[in-house]
């Protein structure tokens, strides 16, 4: 019923794959312009090598599933991965669950589909979300594993008063009011979903600054954004987005901006994937605050249904109204290799370090990585936001 290929040069801006993606149950991070733009800023300018797998039916020749994956090595140990590259925040398989099923009950399809994966050490795929097609199933795991963590989204409702009063507390809703009093108070405050490449450089050099103070790896993962490629790729999805699956947001003060925030518009809902503000200049007005509370706002003036601060478990996510949704990793090994190095990472936090150590060094020297076996875990993936 099904042919199965590997076309490492695929084509995510196709008709055909827009309209695989448009009625799939994939996510925002499997959109076209992400994709397109992770394989040629991320993939290729990196140490990975794509490998996506695309199923299609065997009498019209139509898509019906992409497996968007990569091969990466760590010295040794070969691994495939999925094509998240640190930045993608869920991953599936880009098929709807019809499809999905009918493929799971080909056994010469999934066969054909595990043998394009061969050789590696390691398979490896973190953040399924919850409601995620079953991708262990097609991969032949026996079950997902938690990743410890969860991703948050917070339901909006018809009207920005309506989802403070539910969503808000009420002593936090009179601070946030207060706040942006003392903020109105300072200059002139204006906050806007930017448009046009030189407001969107603007915001995103001032993300980079903010966030490189902040995320200056001290305390955690230093800011991919201060990778050369990285601050690319996201710039490109905002430009290339804007006005429609992108959103870029700003806030300023007499002209100079002091947050914002980038923003996946999928379904009804906005994924916000990366902030920042001036945590010197405006932490006591709590401008990161003030910032999320004027984005819901925008929102649901836009009739979005809810805001997605996707995977990760800081505290600011539950005071905006997210609740918790688990999410899971699955893997399989090839190898003794690979089965040995997958125990290590899990069992000792100082390889999943040094492993996040190797990848931003390979990515700022964009050579390949240093004598290290151990690919980092899902979790330390999770820095997008």
């Amino acid at each position: 019923m099904f042919e199965v290929t590997a076309e490492d040069a695929f084509d995510f801006r196709s008709t055909e794959y827009a309209e695989l993606f448009a009625s799939s149950a994939a996510t925002a991070f499997q959109h076209p312009i992400w994709l397109a733009q992770l394989y040629d800023r991320l993939v290729r300018q990196g140490a990975a090598t794509p490998l996506i797998i695309v199923v299609r039916m065997r009498a019209s020749g139509k898509l019906a599933m992409v497996l968007p994956l990569v091969r990466r090595r760590y010295t040794l140990l070969k691994v495939v991965e999925f094509a998240d590259m640190r930045v993608s925040d869920y991953v599936s398989p880009v098929a709807d669950e019809e499809t999905f099923s009918r493929i799971l009950a080909d056994s010469r399809t999934v066969a054909a589909i595990r043998k394009h994966l061969r050789p590696y050490d390691l398979l490896r795929i973190g953040k399924l979300a919850d409601r995620a097609l079953a991708m262990e199933r097609l991969l032949g795991v026996d079950k997902r594993d938690s990743m410890g963590m969860s991703a948050y989204s917070s339901k909006l409702e018809p009207t920005f008063a309506g989802w403070r009063e539910h969503r808000l507390d009420q002593s936090y809703r009179k601070e946030l009011d207060k706040k942006s009093r003392q903020l109105n108070r300072m200059g002139e405050a204006r906050f806007e979903c930017v448009d046009g490449p030189a407001a969107i450089r603007t915001t995103f050099d001032a993300l980079k600054l903010y966030r490189g103070k902040r995320f200056d790896g001290s305390n955690g993962p230093a800011d991919l954004l201060q990778l050369p490629s990285y601050f690319d790729f996201y710039m490109a999805v905002a430009n290339e987005g804007c006005g429609g699956f992108a959103r870029t947001y700003a806030f300023w003060m007499n002209g100079r901006a002091i947050a914002g925030a980038l923003g996946l518009e999928h379904r009804g809902s906005l994924l916000v994937i990366l902030g920042g503000f001036d945590e010197a200049g405006y932490r006591k007005q709590s401008i990161g605050s003030l910032m999320f509370e004027q984005i819901a706002r925008d929102c649901i003036e836009r009739g979005d249904h809810h805001l997605d601060f996707t995977i990760g478990d800081e505290p600011y996510k539950r005071i905006f109204g997210g609740r918790p949704s688990p999410m899971w990793q699955i893997y399989r090994a090839g190898s003794p290799l690979g089965y040995a190095a997958h125990l290590t990472v899990e069992k000792l936090p100082a390889a999943k370090a040094l492993a996040r150590h190797v990848l931003e060094a390979a990515h700022v020297k964009k050579a390949k990585p240093s004598p290290v076996i151990v690919p980092p875990a899902p979790d330390e993936a999770a820095e997008s936001s």
